[in-house]
This record gives C-alpha cells, sequence and structure tokens, in this order.
C-alpha cells in the first residue's frame, strides 16, 4: 500500500504522484464511496489518497480517499442537482481576471469568491492583460482594484506579454498549492507555459467573434513549480453555479456584508426589505460597493442556483 496525490483526472482514470515521486496511472476502486458530499467526482486533482499496486503494470486501485484539508466545488451543470469538486486540499485560489478580451463579470467574480470564503480558501484576484487595456480599460481596472483591496482581497495586475507583475506572483504562487482559475481566455494555461514551458499546456486565441476564450484545458491537472509548491490548472468557466449554501448564510461570505450586520436590528436580517438594517445603510452612504450589493441581490434572487 502506498499514498499519493491526485494531479490529472480524466474521468474514471487518474494520474497519481506517489509519495516516493513516481507518476503511475490508476484506476477508482469500485467499491469505493465518498459519502461527504454528493458530487459528479468523487475524488479530484488534489486529493490524497492510498493506493494498492497492480503488479508489475506499473498502475495502480485507488482504495482509500484520506482526509481533505478543505476543497472548492461549484454546481455542476444548470439542470444537475450535483456538485462538481473543482479541486481538494488548496493553499490559495488565484482567480484570473480580465476587463476585456474577454470581459470576467462582476458577479463571477463574487460567485467564485463567497465559495472561496464558504471554504476557507484565500483568494487572491490577478488582473490580466493589462497591456491591452485603454483608458476606460484602466478605470475599470482601477475601481474593481479599489473595491476588492478595499475589502481585503489581495490584487494584482498581470501582463503575460510584457512581464509586468509576473515575477511578484510567482513569489506569491511559491511553496504553495495554487488553484488557478477563471473564465475562459483569461490567460490560465499562457501562465504556467511561462513559468515552465516543459509544461507545454495548449493554449488557443479567444474568438474573435464572440469574445471569449475557448476550452482548450479540458480536465484539471495539476503541475509542480520550478520554484517550489504545484499549480493547478482547471478549465474555463462560463459561469459559476452555487452549491451547498443555505440562503441565509450567502451574506456571511461577503466578508463586508457580514462585518456591517451585526448592527442590524433583527439578528436574522436578509439585508433585503427588512427595517433597520444596517447593510442596506451603509449602502446608501457608499460604506458598501453598491456593484457588490447587487450581486448580493442576484445571487439571493437566483432560483437556478443549487441551494442545500
Amino acid at each position: 500500500m502506498e499514498k499519493g496525490k491526485i494531479i490529472k483526472s480524466v474521468g474514471s482514470r487518474y494520474k497519481v504522484l506517489l509519495d516516493s515521486g513516481r507518476t503511475i496511472d490508476c484506476l477508482l476502486r469500485g467499491k469505493l464511496r465518498v459519502n461527504e458530499i454528493r458530487s459528479t467526482n468523487p475524488i479530484a486533482v488534489g486529493d490524497n489518497v492510498e493506493i494498492e499496486l497492480s503488479g508489475t503494470s506499473g498502475t495502480g486501485i485507488i482504495t482509500a480517499l484520506l482526509d481533505r484539508k478543505n476543497y472548492i466545488l461549484r454546481k455542476a451543470s444548470n439542470l444537475s442537482k450535483s456538485s462538481q469538486i473543482i479541486a481538494a486540499n488548496i493553499d490559495q485560489v488565484l482567480l484570473m481576471l480580465t476587463i476585456a478580451l474577454p470581459q470576467t463579470p462582476l458577479e463571477f467574480i463574487d460567485r467564485f469568491l463567497i465559495t472561496a470564503e464558504a471554504y476557507r480558501i484565500p483568494a487572491r484576484l490577478v488582473f490580466n492583460k493589462t497591456d491591452l487595456y485603454g483608458k476606460e480599460e484602466m478605470e475599470r481596472l482601477d475601481q474593481l482594484v479599489s473595491i476588492y483591496t478595499g475589502i481585503g482581497y489581495g490584487c494584482h495586475r498581470l501582463s503575460l506579454r510584457d512581464g509586468s507583475g509576473f515575477d511578484e506572483l510567482k513569489t506569491v504562487m511559491k511553496d504553495k498549492i495554487n488553484l488557478i482559475s477563471g473564465n475562459s481566455g483569461v490567460g490560465k494555461s499562457t501562465l504556467l507555459n511561462l513559468i515552465d514551458p516543459a509544461f507545454n499546456i495548449r493554449t488557443e486565441e479567444i474568438s474573435d467573434f464572440h469574445k471569449q476564450g475557448k476550452h482548450i484545458t479540458t480536465f484539471p491537472q495539476m503541475y509542480r513549480l520550478p520554484f517550489g509548491g504545484f499549480a493547478i490548472d482547471t478549465p474555463g468557466l462560463r459561469g459559476f453555479g452555487i452549491a451547498d449554501m443555505e440562503k441565509n448564510e450567502i451574506y456571511h461570505f461577503f466578508p463586508e456584508i457580514f462585518r456591517k450586520s451585526k448592527d442590524c436590528r433583527f439578528y436574522n436580517c436578509l439585508h433585503l426589505d427588512e427595517p433597520e438594517c444596517a447593510v442596506r445603510k451603509a449602502v446608501e452612504k457608499e460604506e458598501i460597493n453598491y456593484l457588490r450589493y447587487r450581486s448580493y441581490l442576484n445571487i439571493m434572487g437566483d432560483d437556478n442556483a443549487k441551494y442545500r
């Protein structure tokens, strides 16, 4: 029996990095059950597992899932009642964003961030393609950086074309297990190829017609970073469905709303239309940014989101 870490998941097949340093292909033992959550993938990239080697074939069978430090998940699809684990045992999330080509919607950012908050995973925002922005885009960038740094999130400005911000980002990633996520076309795979060309991850230009990225990375995969640590490259996300949350706890994961909620008249205030709501007063006074509050309202009113 050996232990290892899932570094790639393709359907029912997995690549496992053994503690000994060897990488082998593995299947999941049919009797293995994971009852922690209802998900489409019981084992995810980043999971630590026990392996039973299969004779001399150089393959193995995953016999046990070891305890997770954390995981991050999203609703599997609009029609699904299940969730999808994106990755497990993460030290931090780097959410890559772009102001244009393609434009990352604000609500997508907030949906991702509240999920990271819910699973106690530190998150940083990486604004890529800064070399392409004109005056209007730079003003939008400055606005978003101001909003999120004010809440307490680390923000990074990055250009993979001219290299600005690249060394700073590598320092942030060093010796950590980093989940790199974001919409299609924001530069996740390009970033990893720049860190180590040996990764040779396929990339493609964004669609001129839709101004959106194409799904090139089709399965999550973990890469060992040359300066220490790991990075998990994930398929580009078109949207981010909330999973495994009750509506009356969603405001807990907006840090600025949660802080102000303690001043509301009613302890169970949802900050919608209740009297003497300190959160709505703070929005009126611009102590809480209206765009963040609007995201909160949209998420609260989303009947398609999967709540527990």
